[in-house]
């Protein structure tokens, strides 16, 4: 599975940066990142939930930072089991847009848990809703 979206937020890019660059920060505005725990700098244990009507779907994930540079941050799968694990990899690029920043995340999930068929457009309202939650939390930054 791969989705990207975008949005643009009327503020600069050091403005937005705090809220993409540290998982987190991602719960106070991002709906499907239910819980964040920081293991080290770059490396954090992620719960991601969503709700299908009554049913619920919940991942836990060990996240790195494998990049972080001016326009771009980039965080990986990073498990510590010594077990296989399907990929999970999230961008976040900054750019330059007519009204201040533009921020697209891309987000690509190489396993089966979160592709059956309706959690795709599950997890995709989600990143969308997360849009709108970023929206908010930089307007009041």
């Amino acid at each position: 599975m791969k989705y990207s979206s975008s949005v643009d937020l009327p503020v600069q890019a050091n403005v937005v940066r705090p809220f993409v660059e540290d998982l987190s920060a991602y719960p106070s505005w991002m709906p499907m990142v239910h819980q964040v725990v920081p293991v080290s700098n770059d490396v954090w244990s992620v719960e991601l939930r969503a709700k299908v009507g009554v049913f619920a779907r919940s991942k836990a994930l060990r996240m790195r930072r494998t990049m972080n540079d001016d326009s771009v941050i980039v965080f990986e799968r990073d498990e510590d089991d010594n077990r296989q694990h399907s990929a999970w990899v999230m961008r976040v690029s900054l750019s330059p847009s007519a009204v201040g920043t533009s921020v697209t995340i891309d987000l690509s999930y190489a396993g089966t848990l979160w592709t059956a068929g309706i959690l795709d457009r599950v997890l995709a309202s989600q990143v969308d809703a997360g849009k709108a939650g970023l929206v908010r939390m930089v307007k009041n930054a």
